[in-house]
């Protein structure tokens, strides 16, 4: 049971933390699509290999981010964000410094396991130091500085190849990672839970890893992926028999027995995929169609991160009033809309307008479903819902390029974009399992009991 006496200045840390490992992840998967052509270039290397330099950092951390975050909750998470900082940094180096191609993969392996421990790491430190009913604006800010990131990746990665070159790109994680990683591994932790009394499933973390993994590089892999996808499937069927014979589950069933951490996930999977899918058939159809230059397209997208941005502390605000349910209901159909607006447009106006409305809608969905997640697990297995969160927004952009791509190549922007924005209506009715206001409201005495992180009553 968790009573929270975290200080305001453990709390002021710990948001810094878990916004700083936020960012540099995203940043540097956004910074990595402009270097490596330079990259290619630079080292010899052919399209299937640069292609693996992306490929190989996904697979490792899709599939240990559910593993790592209940280690987490095992060891507590303050430790294990200040290991995957640390040996995110050092990996970031080793790729800065890498001689060839073959170092460069192997290095994104080694940076994609770190980057799972740290990720679920960013939401368990959060649900442990605040209490439920404060989780919005943490969250908020957090999903802002993504957004803000992720903006930046392209122009900041674009300037630094053009400057310095593409080595750079990969130095900027350093000085950050290994400051927030010896920062986290020195200041003490202000609450402490009784979380080492878990076990740590291995064979399940096995499975699970093996079905993930087989899943994203089929994904990646299309059309030759009939095998992954079998070895995926496998797996996956083997996993659910294990969970539901070992008496100690990876997936604890306050988690996956929550029909409102269920629903949140199901609507984060849905609208990562329709957001991503669309900026891939988007971007190339304004580079190769409209006859853009990367920076050219990168501008135009501006207005998507800055309505992120902003859309974000303004939902905190929103679920206090009307609770998560309507909330993200509504931003789903925003994310919907704004994809059938992308569908038409072709002048700068309506793309600028439909990449705004398709910010401000997504944003809104993140915030809205990571609180649920965060809020509705119980402090000690934060670490997986985490996982199980970051899992879903790692899986869903895969998803939603390769059917975007798949669609584009064979029918066009139009239906490729339409198909996207019914996947987008798919995560709708999941509000329906989300709380309503009475959950999501200041002014509501929080939930009692170990769920909540707050003793009940003796």
């Amino acid at each position: 049971m968790t009573v929270y006496q975290t200080k305001p200045t453990h709390r002021r840390l710990v948001l810094a933390s878990s916004v700083a490992g936020a960012a540099i992840v995203a940043l540097d998967g956004t910074v990595l699509t402009v270097v490596q052509p330079t990259l290619q270039r630079e080292l010899g290397a052919s399209p299937a290999q640069v292609q693996w330099t992306s490929t190989a950092f996904l697979v490792a951390v899709a599939s240990l981010l559910v593993s790592a975050g209940r280690i987490g909750d095992r060891y507590g998470h303050q430790r294990v964000f200040g290991l995957g900082m640390l040996g995110f940094g050092v990996a970031s180096a080793g790729i800065a410094l890498a001689p060839g191609v073959g170092w460069v993969i192997g290095l994104r392996v080694v940076q994609g396991v770190f980057g799972a421990l740290l990720q679920p790491a960013t939401l368990g430190m959060l649900r442990a130091a605040f209490p439920p009913d404060r989780l919005g604006m943490p969250i908020a800010v957090r999903t802002s500085v993504i957004g803000v990131a992720a903006a930046a990746g392209p122009l900041v990665g674009g300037a630094l190849v053009t400057a310095v070159g593409w080595r750079a790109v990969f130095f900027l994680n350093v000085v950050p990672s290994l400051v927030f990683g010896v920062l986290a591994l020195t200041v003490r932790e202000s609450h402490r839970g009784q979380a080492s009394a878990i076990r740590f499933d291995l064979p399940g973390a096995l499975l699970l890893a093996l079905s993930l993994a087989s899943l994203i590089q089929a994904l990646v892999d299309l059309p030759g992926s009939a095998a992954g996808l079998a070895v995926s499937v496998l797996a996956g069927v083997a996993f659910v028999r294990h969970e539901r014979r070992t008496a100690h589950p990876l997936l604890p069933p306050d988690v996956i027995g929550s029909a409102a951490i269920r629903g949140a996930l199901g609507m984060l999977l849905a609208a990562s995929a329709a957001f991503s899918g669309t900026l891939f058939v988007v971007t190339y159809f304004l580079q190769d169609t409209v006859g853009l230059s990367p920076f050219q397209s990168a501008l135009r997208g501006l207005p998507l991160a800055a309505a992120m941005v902003l859309s974000a502390p303004a939902t905190a605000v929103v679920l206090r009033r009307v609770g998560a349910r309507r909330t993200a209901g509504v931003a789903m159909v925003v994310v919907a809309l704004a994809v059938l607006v992308l569908s038409r447009a072709s002048d700068t106006v309506t793309v600028c307008g439909g990449f705004a409305l398709l910010g401000a809608g997504f944003g809104a969905v993140m915030v809205a479903a990571t609180q649920v997640v965060v809020r509705e697990a119980a402090v000690e297995s934060a670490g997986v819902a985490g996982g199980l969160k970051q899992t879903a927004v790692n899986v869903g952009p895969t998803l939603g390029v390769a059917a975007g791509s798949a669609l584009m190549a064979a029918n066009g922007r139009g239906l490729a974009l339409g198909m996207l924005a019914a996947v987008a209506l798919t995560g709708a009715p999941a509000c329906l399992v989300l709380p309503g206001r009475t959950v999501a409201s200041l002014t509501h005495p929080p939930v009692t009991g170990d769920r909540a992180g707050v003793p009940a009553r003796r």
